[in-house]
């Protein structure tokens, strides 16, 4: 018999100062059997840093991403169909998946975490040099695993971000995060 998703509700709210955005998101998480508490944290933190402060080139929404080897984790399509955002959450094992995505989408994000992306990341940036559309996060392992501890059936989460530094927070605690741009999309243009 196969394991079924789990289903968890999150109430979004999200102050983003740095790309002057505020917005409130009712999602809909379908956790795969396989997925940790921190994972799908780790997904939802990549949504409120990549949202888009309207609809007009589409929405954000949640992809396949286990469950489903040609999709990301998150992606926003534009009316056409046309991918505009490709978001993937953890390190993928070799650097073929995100060089198809960055053929695909005008921009490619990956929210990686754990305390071996320093390891990841020596082996990886080479081969993904030359993909301009590509930005690669860090989230320390320690901050990932604080997330986790916010995951409920039924959320309540706020997302402030000011100055690079975020913070999210269910109402009692409060974690900080500060991503570590590996690859960032202004430092392949400056």
């Amino acid at each position: 018999m196969a394991l079924k998703s789990t289903i968890y509700k999150a109430q979004l709210q999200i102050a983003d100062m740095d790309r002057h955005l505020y917005a409130d998101h009712a999602l809909t998480l379908a956790r795969h059997p396989s997925e940790t508490d921190e994972r799908m944290m780790m997904r939802l933190l990549a949504f409120a840093m990549s949202v888009p402060a309207d609809d007009l080139q589409g929405a954000l929404t949640f992809a396949g991403g286990l469950s489903d080897t040609e999709e990301p984790d998150l992606w926003q399509k534009d009316l056409t169909g046309q991918l505009v955002q490709w978001i993937e959450v953890g390190q993928p094992l070799d650097e073929r998946r995100l060089t198809k995505a960055c053929g695909r989408a005008e921009v490619v994000r990956l929210w990686a975490y754990s305390s071996a992306v320093p390891v990841w990341w020596s082996s990886m940036e080479g081969k993904l040099s030359r993909l301009s559309n590509l930005e690669v996060w860090q989230v320390p392992a320690e901050t990932s695993k604080a997330l986790a501890a916010l995951a409920q059936r039924s959320m309540q989460l706020q997302v402030t971000v000011q100055d690079g530094a975020i913070w999210v927070g269910d109402g009692k605690d409060s974690i900080q995060v500060e991503p570590i741009a590996l690859r960032s999309l202004s430092q392949r243009r400056g």
